[in-house]
């Protein structure tokens, strides 16, 4: 007999909210504060990440990249490079003319520039070469010819019917994606309301800025197999696209995923050192590192789309919401990235939490000569919901609402449909509006607070994963493998991509209350192809609802035989075996207790090898039925709310942000500790958009980035960074393991028009424009002062 154990642990209740069963048991280890299940190994400074990878016989590689921002490749000339001792290969486009892209609709990239080049620092060649050093004087040696070409740098100039074509591969010349959905009388709804709020708004385009610079190690190993380390946060796309511009068999090729030190969105692509770090071991038999410069990493972007968005906007009296027209035009950058599905996100995204009862949105993605935008944090729709939230802040003061109550009179409610046909589940924003108003003592301050100080509120939703995969397959969306170890352990297989968000630590929680065991008794291997089931990666907050669900049915049936095979030794029946603190007992009789060593070999002798395979995909059910339908459906849908405080100097225009109150509806917290991290990074990221953020090129000088590094690319530290006040919020979702939804991409959306509503409080001026940069502070200030005169 082992040690004696709480039976309380694990006692049966029902407990339900939102109509959702939590459990049949009491849980043991969720809701608990959980650290990182490779956070010791990350502060000790001895985890490997891509770049301390260091292979016997390893060259290093460079890529040549262009200075021009639009100009045709006429020739290139790699012998001098080849000539120089300690080069052993250089390649160029041609090397691999097959087109790529993440989106199988829109492969409009090549690993490295054919015929033309699109934006300054547009990959040309590569080289790789027994140093660093080598490799860059290589690079000076290759001689390329240009014939420029007229650039256009704004999405009208790119549109233009006399302009030049950007992208080769476009169908449409500089038109990379429209999208046009009516839902409803718009036009009629909005005409006929008692107020009108119109409104024009630009989002500048921002980076993700992540510590780590993209990295990528490959080697072609003796028996053929080509290994390719990379710091990606979407292992298995890269593995379908090396496959495809490679021509090389998929079941020869095994991605890995290192530790990674930040995404953010910024790394959920393939990108030209991953093809170029390939070629150039299949060339030349020896293992080859790219390491982008920060400077490249700023070039090769994929961060925040530029919007500029035109809102009309019909209220009734009562503020109850009549229709919405919104018009947006995008800035793609250079290649399509996710373009498609950003075009769609700006507008289906923002049909909650809100009723809309007509809805319009007419979204155009244009190519420009410049880095390529993509997914960032909160992918397409945090422009929008700035847009929006402005909106209702400036319809609250018309009507003389309070802008909480006027949130609170539009609530789409719960187990309902938006008016794209998008179906939500639990819906706790109501709550969240109640936590903020309360904890930032709203009713007292709001509008009262001296001049310079104020206060501002703002509203959003994200979703839990996208319904369809980026490419159609009637296959699962995640699979997770368990194996159970006769010592007492378990070893957890998933494909899924750890970015920082702790996606190993949440599938060890969720096999740790499962199955009784300590953490500490838990292994994940993750991202590995050829260890790992496949997993779609990280993105769109995808992982705790999907991954979480194939894990947790996967333990669920470890779960039942361990409990199975224990209750038969003991002579009981299998219901009263539970399992947990290390321990299988009887919660019949705490003294029928032992270790869960033991439980598992009985276990094992009665079944044989435990292991056990969990999959998930999305139900089918949860979109509407029009083209383009499927694209922003989500299993479920988190809801977030915020209040900042901020204060404004009139004499400088320095923005300060003091405080800032977050709730988020994350259906479940299966680790407390680390949705409040998500949930204050998410704010950290937004704000730093709200106050500095801009990541642009300097038309005059051809394209240039205008400040390519993190001196000059400004940032928010800790001394401008405001009390985060967190509050989570559970209002549980039938679709989520244990009800949860996502964390990671939902509380930023709120930050940026909260911060901008509270400006207005302050000092009466709207800002639509971001950054709130201090010198356009005060041209709206003095513009309110002129218009007062």
């Amino acid at each position: 007999m082992g040690g004696k154990v709480n039976p309380k642990h694990r006692v049966s209740f029902t407990k339900e909210k939102s109509g959702v069963e939590e459990s049949k048991e009491a849980h043991w280890q969720l809701g608990n504060k959980h650290r990182k299940v490779d956070a010791v190994v990350r502060m000790m400074g001895l985890a490997r990440y891509a770049d301390d990878i260091k292979l016997p016989g390893m060259l290093h590689g460079k890529i040549k990249r262009s200075p021009h921002a639009h100009a045709e490749i006429k020739r290139i000339d790699l012998s001098k490079a080849l000539a120089l001792p300690g080069v052993h290969a250089a390649i160029d486009g041609k090397s691999m003319p097959t087109p790529y892209g993440v989106i199988p609709w829109t492969p409009d990239e090549n690993a490295l520039c054919i015929d033309k080049v699109c934006y300054v620092g547009d990959g040309i060649a590569a080289v790789a070469a027994e140093s660093e050093d080598v490799a860059n004087e290589a690079l000076r040696l290759i001689e390329v010819d240009y014939k420029t070409l007229p650039a256009y740098f704004t999405p009208e100039d790119a549109l233009h019917e006399d302009a030049e074509q950007i992208n080769p591969y476009s169908r449409k010349k500089n038109l990379s994606k429209k999208v046009r959905l009516d839902f409803g009388d718009v036009d009629q709804s909005i005409d006929d309301a008692h107020l009108i709020i119109e409104g024009d708004y630009y989002f500048a385009g921002t980076t993700h800025a992540a510590i780590e610079p993209h990295c990528a190690v490959a080697y072609m190993e003796p028996n053929g197999v080509l290994t390719m380390w990379s710091s990606t946060q979407v292992s298995h796309y890269l593995h379908r696209e090396l496959a495809k511009v490679l021509h090389y068999p998929a079941n020869r090729i095994r991605v890995i995923q290192p530790p990674l030190g930040g995404a953010f969105g910024g790394k959920s692509e393939p990108f030209d050192l991953e093809f170029c770090a390939a070629k150039l071991a299949m060339e030349t038999g020896r293992p080859v590192k790219f390491l982008y410069t920060r400077e490249e990493v700023f070039y090769s972007h994929r961060g925040r789309h530029p919007m500029q968005m035109k809102y009309r906007t019909g209220f009734r009296k009562d503020g109850k919401i009549t229709g919405v027209d919104a018009k947006t035009i995008i800035d793609g950058g250079a290649y399509s990235s996710f373009g498609l599905v950003t075009t769609y996100y700006s507008g289906q995204l923002l049909c909650a939490p809100y009723d809309f009862p007509t809805y319009r949105f007419n979204s155009t993605r244009a190519y420009t000569n410049k880095p390529a935008c993509g997914p960032k944090r909160g992918h397409g729709s945090v422009q929008p919901r700035f847009a929006m939230e402005c909106q209702l802040d400036k319809a609250a003061e018309k009507l003389s609402i309070d802008p909480i109550e006027l949130r609170r009179r539009n609530f789409i409610g719960e187990n309902t449909r938006t008016v794209n046909g998008f179906a939500v589940g639990s819906n706790g924003f109501l709550e969240c509006l109640e936590k903020v108003e309360k904890a930032s003592d709203w009713k007292k301050r709001y509008g009262k607070l001296p001049t310079g100080k104020g206060l501002g509120v703002a509203g959003s939703t994200y979703i839990s994963g996208t319904n369809y995969c980026i490419y159609p397959n009637d296959m699962p969306q995640a699979a997770v493998q368990i194996t159970l170890d006769r010592s007492g352990r378990a070893r957890v297989f998933t494909g899924a991509n750890d970015i920082g968000q702790g996606s190993n630590t949440m599938v060890a929680v969720i096999v740790s209350e499962e199955l009784g065991l300590p953490l500490d008794d838990i292994r994940v291997i993750s991202a590995d192809s050829d260890l790992c089931p496949v997993d779609l990666g990280a993105y769109s907050s995808r992982i705790t609802l999907m991954v979480g669900n194939a894990c947790l049915q996967a333990a669920k049936r470890l779960r039942s035989l361990v409990r199975q095979a224990t209750a038969e030794h003991w002579k009981t029946s299998a219901k009263n075996v539970t399992l947990c603190e290390g321990h299988a007992m009887d919660i019949t009789d705490p003294e029928k207790s032992i270790p869960l060593a033991e439980a598992f070999q009985l276990a094992e002798t009665k079944f044989g090898l435990l292991t056990a395979a969990g999959n998930y995909d999305t139900p089918k059910d949860r979109h509407g039925d029009y083209r383009g339908g499927t694209i922003g459906a989500s299993p479920a849908y988190s809801f977030t709310a915020h209040v900042a405080e901020v204060e404004v100097d009139i004499e400088t225009g320095h923005l300060t942000v003091n405080d800032v109150w977050v709730a988020h509806d994350c259906g479940k917290a299966l680790s407390p500790m680390i949705v409040e991290g998500q949930m204050e990074g998410s704010v950290y990221m937004g704000l730093a958009e709200a106050l500095m953020e801009e990541h642009k090129v300097d038309e005059e000088l051809g394209g240039v980035h205008t400040g390519p590094s993190l001196l000059d690319y400004r940032l928010p530290t800790f001394q401008d960074t405001p009390e985060i006040h967190s509050f989570i919020v559970e209002h549980p979702d039938e679709q989520g393991p244990y009800g949860a939804k996502e964390a990671g991409e939902g509380p930023l959306h709120p930050i940026i028009p909260a911060i901008a509503n509270a400006i207005y409080d302050a000092v009466g001026i709207r800002l639509d424009r971001t950054p709130f940069s201090p010198e356009r502070i005060l041209a709206a200030l003095d513009a309110k002062k002129e218009a007062s005169c």
